[in-house]
């Protein structure tokens, strides 16, 4: 039996590039089609589909990024698809990962090489940007660069407003809404002003 996998990360990102491959193929296959980000194999789709793969089926993929993000599980799923469930993976885009055509111990020994010096190249990229991100980050801390959000400044009118909340002539949240904060923010500068005059 043929499987096909198609994964995008998000509902708004569109599969027919990865479904023409396959229909181009002109083969009879069920396909597994997955809106879901490609972080770990928690996968609705991706599950079922192995709950179903069996000895001697053939697994088709259009990239080896569709099967996921982290090429150390990547090469996880790997073996155990090819070594434990037995089923051959063919990855449209590079010849060299496709198990049908390397029955032999070289053949094998070549995809899964393939895949190992993928993986390498793949989180020494990831290891690279983080590590950019990281001195961008410093370097803008150096220079005075704030992170997150800015706090809001306290309306002029705060006190007049507090004191109408506490003499009872509006409640909370209208002198809220009327200052454009929220509540939360409302209690935050009512603190800081008790804070102050203790």
């Amino acid at each position: 039996m043929n499987y096909g996998y198609i994964r995008v990360s998000t509902n708004h990102q569109n599969t027919d590039r990865q479904r023409d491959a396959m229909e181009a193929l002109g083969i009879e296959m069920r396909i597994y089609e997955e809106h879901q980000s490609g972080k770990d194999f928690c996968r609705t789709e991706w599950q079922k589909l192995m709950r179903k793969i069996k000895p001697g089926d053939c697994l088709y993929l259009y990239s080896i990024d569709r099967l996921g993000r982290d090429y150390i599980e990547i090469q996880e799923q790997w073996q155990i698809l090819t070594k434990e469930k037995k089923i051959d993976i063919i990855v449209l885009d590079m010849p060299l990962l496709d198990t049908r055509d390397k029955q032999d111990l070289s053949g094998k020994f070549l995809a899964d090489v393939t895949l190992t010096i993928l993986g390498y190249c793949a989180e020494l990229e990831r290891q690279k940007i983080l590590q950019r991100t990281r001195q961008g980050v410093e370097s803008a801390l150096a220079r005075g660069v704030k992170f997150g959000r800015s706090r809001k400044v306290k309306p002029e009118t705060f006190k007049r407003f507090l004191k109408q909340v506490e003499e009872g002539k509006m409640s909370v949240k209208e002198a809220s809404a009327a200052m454009g904060i929220g509540l939360a923010t409302y209690y935050r500068y009512k603190e800081e002003i008790e804070e102050n005059e203790t």
